[in-house]
């Protein structure tokens, strides 16, 4: 079954050709050799097929034929050399890959896809963390975060960083995230104090609720999250909010609570022989402010057994929230906030670690090079959950090659010796080509139809 039209590889690609045709141009008109587009398209390109070096993914899709798969799948008519294209890509503003994050939500909405996402109210949950994607003590640009280490007998040591807030729709029953576009933790033009994540979360909340003001969020993070003002920002948005609270970060709550003989409870045992404690209590007063705000507190607490058969603690923590808690909701309410790790797990790690060389140094540039490249790994990773949820013929291909790093391994190289019409041909390909079929010419073959044989 193909993905409808308006989820197609086709139809999101065009999508962003669009928005990157629209965007103003900057350069002399008679230095202009390579166009917007082309530049951050081809930069896509690699991103999308994972390439670990852009100057070989480019190498490799220049042909004295004209002919390539740059231009075949990604409407890129010249391609421009590896040190122009990061020259162009510095200089963007990476403003302008908002619009592409906010259009793909808007398609996965009009086709239904986020309703799976749905739960308690039927809001969405939407947890953010940070995450830094470069560091060096050398390369850095003007919007470069700054720590300063103090050694003996030496003059302060600088590190600098990039660093980002990201946030995205998940839920506790899917695999796959929906990424929003983040919010980049930077010094900004004649600002001395450090950028932080709380200042990114509260632009971030406000941007989120602007773009989506009627699809109902519950934003979620861990206990840096957990204070009075980010939490008046959003309930003030008419959003909810679940985020971890640490005992010893909240001590006057704690000691509120402690004064109950107990708390409401219920418990139960899973197929491992773990016993589930749920406890919690609403209206709870966040702190000793006079102005403090009341908050609904929950935790859970599993305990399982060692090899000798005796009882030991193997999970325990507890959150604050603005949704009310019965026994009726107590175990979603935990389900929810503990799928906040798959921002960590399923976005962070599998960015980092499994194919998308998200702390690879594409290159650094004096503006927004690097921050760009995030961008474009990024939406790379986004293009992918679509097809996750959407494309049955990228579903089977998955499982064919039994690992994602072996699918873009094998695609990689089909794009090398064959030209494809479109991506759903070179998925077809893959499904259906035999080993001797790529050694039967020595040139670039043109593939636009079934496969042969």
């Amino acid at each position: 079954m193909s993905p409808k039209k308006h989820l197609s590889f086709t139809s999101l690609r065009k999508g962003m050709s669009e928005i990157f045709n629209n965007i103003p141009e900057f350069r002399q008109t008679s230095k202009i050799k390579y166009s917007l587009h082309d530049a951050l398209m081809s930069c896509f390109a690699c991103m999308h097929f994972q390439d670990p070096s852009l100057l070989q993914f480019q190498a490799r899709m220049q042909e004295e034929r004209h002919q390539n798969n740059l231009r075949a799948l990604f409407g890129v008519q010249n391609i421009p050399k590896e040190t122009q294209m990061r020259e162009i890509v510095d200089m963007v503003s990476s403003d302008y890959f908002s619009p592409i994050f906010k259009e793909y939500y808007q398609r996965l909405q009009r086709g239904k896809h986020l309703e799976q996402y749905k739960s308690l109210l039927g809001h969405y949950y939407f947890p953010i963390d940070g995450t830094q994607f470069f560091n060096s003590n050398e390369v850095c640009c003007e919007q470069c975060l700054i720590k300063k280490h103090k050694q003996k007998d030496k003059d302060d040591d600088e590190t600098y960083s990039h660093q980002v807030l990201q946030g995205g729709i998940m839920h506790h029953s899917r695999s796959e995230v929906i990424p929003f576009m983040p919010e980049q933790i930077c010094n900004e033009d004649g600002t001395l104090k450090q950028d932080c994540e709380m200042n990114a979360a509260k632009r971030l909340i406000d941007r989120l609720h602007a773009e989506f003001p009627k699809l109902g969020f519950i934003i979620g993070g861990d206990a840096l999250f957990s204070r009075q003002p980010l939490i008046e920002d959003i309930t003030e948005r008419g959003m909810h909010y679940i985020f971890a609270a640490k005992p010893k970060d909240h001590a006057y709550m704690m000691e509120w609570l402690e004064a109950y003989d107990e708390l409401h409870s219920v418990q139960y045992e899973d197929e491992k022989g773990r016993i589930h404690v749920y406890e919690w209590m609403n209206k709870v007063p966040l702190s000793g402010r006079e102005d403090a705000i009341n908050v609904n507190y929950f935790c859970c607490t599993i305990i399982g057994h060692t090899k000798k058969k005796k009882k030991r603690k193997v999970y325990s923590n507890s959150w604050v929230t603005d949704l009310p808690i019965s026994e009726a909701t107590i175990k979603e309410l935990v389900r929810t906030a503990r799928c906040r790790w798959k921002n960590e797990n399923e976005c962070f790690n599998v960015m980092k670690n499994h194919g998308y060389y998200m702390e690879h140094n594409y290159g650094h540039g004096k503006k927004n090079l690097c921050f760009n490249f995030y961008l474009l790994t990024l939406l790379a990773f986004f293009f992918h959950q679509i097809f996750e949820l959407t494309d049955q013929q990228y579903q089977t291909c998955r499982k064919k090659f039994g690992s994602k790093k072996h699918l873009w391994e094998k695609l990689r190289g089909y794009i090398d010796l064959i030209i494809f019409d479109s991506w759903e041909s070179l998925l077809a390909f893959a499904l259906t080509s035999k080993a001797g079929l790529l050694a039967c010419e020595a040139g670039v073959l043109k593939w636009d139809k079934d496969p042969p044989g």
